[in-house]
């Protein structure tokens, strides 16, 4: 097997304060990796590298993990321009302009779902993405929900069962019907292709009562639940993922002192996945992670990749936005991009940059990973090794 090692790192991020300089990013200045087939064999100094089939010069620029996007809305078709140029014009989101992307998925084949979400993974790859999460929710029928993680499941591990994204036109006058649905027949065909159930409970979508029914229906049938909470108001969400022991509970818009303190109490289990794209897309009010992260929670930052509200794949745009607007520090910010979202996808295999995980890595045409932030918008990532492969 080929070893490659990727030598004059002028700065490494391997979220291991073991490995570097005792803080949460791990640093190591003037560093080198050592590749071995699809995982990471070998972290250091450089003058210490062992020896390697094959080498790449950095020329003194940063590498980081790749980024862990674990949350994102990929398998739709359509396009929203005109709600979005509406909202910017000053018209609020709610949850029923999902219908739109509804309608355009249903009629769409196969082929054209897969195409468009192969265009997104390679747009994010682009941009460092390695690792990603995505959900069906846009087919709301048995036959459509299931496709849509049939083909998901073809491109990533991370596949989430989201019929309950909002209640399917199809049973508008009558939600429970439609539960029954979700949590029986839509159910049973699409377990096999997920790992994760997910439902957004709001206001306009589900309450505390039917959120909870799905959720444990997906845990009896071996899916994880995660839940989409608290994005559009205060609400049972967040409570009801760290009860049930959620992944994650994403957005945690709206928080309450106790919201705040059971994620904090539950850091080790229910992570806190923030979205700003969401924010920024709809002039909404900002999660405030200095709040969490002060309260002691695990928080994630991901890109919540959607035709609706946060047609972004970028990582790094989300990172600057954490940072500008959400009062994290470039460290944080960076740490919750890839080890937080590697927590929230309950991996130890990526989001670091140590021996024995996989070889997910992004070179920063830049010095330090603070560009991420003190650079928006300007595209820094020159090259991406995914499970040990150049692909970028």
């Amino acid at each position: 097997m080929t070893t490659t090692a990727i030598t004059n790192i002028g700065s490494l991020v391997t979220n291991d304060p073991a490995l570097g300089d005792g803080s949460p990013l791990g640093l190591i200045e003037n560093a080198a990796v050592v590749i071995d087939g699809e995982t990471v064999a070998w972290v250091g100094p450089a003058d210490k590298a062992p020896a390697a089939d094959e080498s790449f010069d950095a020329r003194g620029r940063a590498v980081i993990p790749g980024f862990v996007d674990s949350h994102s809305h990929l398998v739709f078709a359509g396009d929203r321009t005109a709600e979005f140029n509406a909202r910017m014009s000053g018209r609020s989101y709610s949850a029923g302009g999902i219908r739109t992307t509804v309608a355009a998925t249903r009629a769409a084949t196969d082929a054209e779902l897969e195409a468009n979400l192969l265009r997104h993974l390679d747009e994010a790859r682009r941009q460092g993405t390695t690792t990603f999460e995505t959900k069906s929710g846009y087919g709301l029928t048995v036959a459509d929900e299931a496709r849509a993680l049939r083909i998901a499941a073809a491109h990533t591990e991370e596949v989430t069962y989201l019929g309950a994204h909002i209640v399917s036109p199809d049973y508008a006058e009558d939600p429970a019907g439609y539960v029954d649905l979700v949590t029986g027949e839509m159910l049973t065909a699409c377990a096999p292709y997920a790992r994760w159930v997910d439902v957004f409970c709001e206001k306009g979508a589900f309450d505390g009562d039917q959120a909870r029914a799905i959720l444990t229906a997906g845990a009896a049938a071996g899916l994880i639940p995660r839940v989409h909470a608290n994005q559009l108001s205060y609400g049972p969400g967040v409570q009801l993922a760290v009860e049930l022991e959620a992944a994650s509970a994403d957005h945690c818009t709206h928080l309450t002192d106790a919201d705040v303190d059971a994620l904090a109490q539950a850091a080790d289990t229910t992570v806190a996945t923030l979205l700003p794209g969401a924010e920024f897309s709809t002039r909404a009010q900002w999660p405030d992670a200095r709040r969490l992260i002060d309260a002691g929670a695990t928080v994630a930052l991901s890109t919540d990749c959607n035709p609706g509200s946060s047609y972004t794949s970028s990582m790094p745009f989300c990172i600057a936005l954490a940072v500008r607007d959400m009062r994290m520090t470039p460290d944080e910010a960076l740490w919750a991009a890839t080890a937080g979202g590697a927590r929230a996808l309950r991996r130890s295999d990526v989001g670091t940059v140590t021996p024995g995980a996989r070889a997910d890595l992004a070179l920063l045409d830049a010095p330090s990973h603070v560009h991420l932030a003190y650079r928006p918008g300007v595209p820094l990532v020159s090259a991406v090794w995914q499970r040990g492969v150049r692909a970028v």
